[in-house]
């Protein structure tokens, strides 16, 4: 296991707070977007933008650099954060969330933000896409980069996303790491009503994946997990990162009515406020 500092952990969690703040400042400014998911995930984010993953923001198109995409595009809002603060664009574009002629679409489009790997909106295409790309990287001999995939619980409802799930065990994609956000939360309510999951890390065991479940909003075992993940060998990884809707804000954890709204002039000030009294 490689160990991560007290120090380097405080650090991860002022970024991410600093992150949070960040979104509720854009989707409130947006009048419109996905709060809770986008909140929930940036523990995970931060890691990944300040500790995990191999980028270069000033080199944007670095051939040897890991690859990230985001299925669950709709909580793009912390995916354009974290890249804001890492430094590969200023924090103020961030106030352009889904404004006309904006880069920072409601769902991320590479395109516009070619720092991006792909663009996304429709659920259940990322793990395929994510799939090819590390088939792509064994066929290079450049197992090293890795290929990191996150998806929604809710959106593992699409079948596609099987397929490629099967594909990956049958190709021994040892490069591939999975990222479940496991929030139980979808548009309409408990993903276990709507249409349950039950134990997602065992479903993906019996398709001969490695993997484990953490707590997605604790850095140490957020930094344990992406450690063995990374050392993983001959099967594919999928790291079920249970988190805690709209985190950081009390008043709306867990409440899934934050999965796709947007915060008022006084809802964002307390949001703020709360955030605030992390890091008084």
């Amino acid at each position: 296991m490689e160990t991560i500092t007290d120090k380097k952990i405080e650090e991860l969690k002022i970024k991410a707070n600093n992150i949070r703040k960040s979104i509720v400042e854009m989707l409130y400014l947006a009048k419109s977007g996905h709060t809770a998911g986008a909140l929930g995930m940036a523990d995970i984010f931060t890691y990944l933008y300040f500790e995990g993953l191999k980028h270069n923001p000033e080199n944007p198109y670095w051939s040897e650099r890991d690859r990230l995409i985001l299925s669950n595009g709709h909580i793009c809002p912390v995916l354009y954060a974290s890249m804001a603060h890492s430094g590969y664009f200023k924090i103020e574009e961030l106030k352009t969330l889904r404004k006309f002629g904006s880069r920072l679409q409601g769902h991320p489009h590479r395109e516009f933000l070619p720092m991006l790997e792909t663009s996304s909106g429709p659920l259940g295409e990322g793990l395929s896409q994510a799939v090819g790309m590390a088939i792509v990287s064994h066929m290079d001999n450049m197992i090293d980069k890795k290929i990191y995939c996150v998806v929604g619980d809710g959106e593992l409802d699409e079948g596609q996303n099987w397929e490629g799930v099967m594909l990956a065990s049958k190709e021994k994609l040892n490069n591939l790491i999975l990222i479940v956000n496991r929030n139980y939360i979808q548009i309409d309510g408990s993903t276990e009503i709507i249409m349950p999951l039950g134990n997602v890390l065992s479903k993906f065991k019996e398709f001969n994946w490695n993997g484990e479940q953490i707590d997605g909003n604790d850095f140490t075992q957020i930094n344990h997990a992406f450690y063995n993940a990374k050392n993983n060998k001959e099967k594919p990884y999928v790291i079920v990162a249970n988190t805690i809707p709209s985190k950081g804000v009390p008043e709306w954890e867990g409440n899934y009515k934050w999965h796709g709204i947007a915060p008022n002039k006084e809802e964002m000030e307390m949001a703020l406020k709360e955030l605030d009294k992390n890091y008084a």
